[in-house]
């Protein structure tokens, strides 16, 4: 079952790539990284679900403090924060970008060095 997760996690991540690269438009790059975003926290849970560490339950080991790991779904978590200031930040990009040139299309953005 993580090979299957980490296949879907790869596919999305992919896509996502493939959609930063060939993509002209700033809106369609944004939800792009947003998907790579999902494919990385897809992976990150799906670690977290299958791989455990070996001593957690050890005597005197993790087991006191298991409150405190870091698992999958709290760099998830961390993951989708940054995820979020990445849109505020291009959002407030694209606003900028169109006010300065009235067009969405990446080539423009050279324009604003001016």
């Amino acid at each position: 079952m993580l090979e299957r997760l980490l296949i879907l996690s790869v596919v999305l991540f992919c896509i996502g790539l493939y959609g930063v690269l060939s993509r002209r438009h700033i809106i369609a790059i944004l939800m792009s990284i947003e998907l790579m975003f999902n494919a990385v926290n897809v992976a990150l849970v799906a670690f977290s679900r299958y791989v455990t560490p070996a001593d957690l339950g050890a005597p005197g080991g993790l087991a006191e403090n298991a409150r405190y790991v870091l698992t999958g779904q709290g760099l998830a978590v961390f993951v989708i924060v940054a995820a979020a200031a990445e849109v505020a930040l291009g959002l407030a990009l694209v606003i900028a970008l169109m006010r300065r040139t009235d067009t969405l299309d990446i080539t423009a953005v050279n324009l604003m060095r001016r």
